[in-house]
């Protein structure tokens, strides 16, 4: 893979600006009317930019770790320069709070807060642990809410989605420190799995799953979807309740890799479900 494309980890970035029309489609109960089509589109755009912008500037600020963790990522390989990448990262920024303008004020102030949280923690908050894990999560539920600004409709199922999102991402991102914890340990990074072990931060990610877990059913009973959330979601809970257990029997490095990537596929059907489930005929 091209090493500027593997640089902004474009899944990543595809997946929250789906999460802005996800929001969208789960604010008005159905599939937004054209006239909302060219404010989805800067939606969209300001969604992926600043994402990318995000991925950027945690691989800058990562790169001795990543000398450690992960030599190949395109900083530490020497692929690209440290200083490309901060330009590189800059233009994306300012693309995304272009687009977040154009979208409307409250949009714009929402991508602006966004891109700040980003930014502090990629500089700092990862030094903090699960606080730099909620920086992150918060990053990643706002697009939902993004999505319901665009339309300008916020909901209740909206509120529920975007919490299951956060939740299951902050999972994600302590399983992610068990990955981590050898480079983290040398810089001083306190996550969870460094603070309290591989063990602890296992546990934690098992928790925040399960209770993700858990506020998936309340669309159904609330009658807030349709049908066709049940299925998806069902496949999404199985996914992520199969990772605890894996992560939890053995909370090695080589696992909670293999399980972190299986997550990101359980949230991306996790999105499908919230989609699919809020389109009613």
């Amino acid at each position: 893979m091209n090493p500027w494309i593997r640089l902004i980890r474009p899944i990543n970035c595809i997946m929250m600006g789906i999460a802005t029309f996800v929001g969208a489609i789960i604010a008005l109960g159905g599939v937004p009317p054209l006239v909302y089509t060219e404010k989805l589109i800067y939606a969209f755009i300001t969604a992926f930019t600043l994402t990318a912008a995000s991925m950027i500037l945690n691989d800058y600020f990562d790169r001795e770790i990543d000398k450690i963790n992960d030599p190949t990522r395109p900083i530490p390989s020497g692929a690209i320069k440290p200083n490309e990448a901060i330009a590189y990262a800059i233009v994306l920024i300012l693309i995304g709070l272009v687009s977040a303008f154009l979208t409307n004020l409250r949009s714009f102030i929402v991508a602006l807060v966004a891109c700040i949280v980003s930014v502090v923690y990629n500089a700092y908050g990862k030094r903090f642990g699960l606080i730099g894990n909620l920086m992150v999560s918060f990053c990643v539920a706002v697009p939902f809410l993004y999505g319901g600004l665009a339309v300008d409709t916020v909901r209740i199922t909206l509120i529920i989605f975007m919490s299951m999102a956060f939740l299951a991402n902050t999972g994600r991102e302590v399983m992610k420190g068990i990955v981590d914890i050898e480079g983290d340990k040398r810089h001083g990074i306190l996550t969870v799995a460094v603070r309290y072990g591989a063990r602890s931060a296992a546990m934690l990610t098992a928790i925040l799953f399960i209770i993700a877990v858990l506020l998936s059913v309340l669309p159904p009973i609330l009658k807030l979807t349709t049908w066709l959330y049940v299925p998806l979601v069902i496949i999404t809970d199985l996914g992520l309740i199969r990772s605890s257990l894996m992560v939890l029997k053995r909370p090695t490095k080589e696992v909670a890799l293999r399980e972190k990537k299986k997550v990101l596929l359980w949230m991306l059907i996790g999105l499908i479900a919230f989609m699919a489930g809020s389109i009613k005929s």
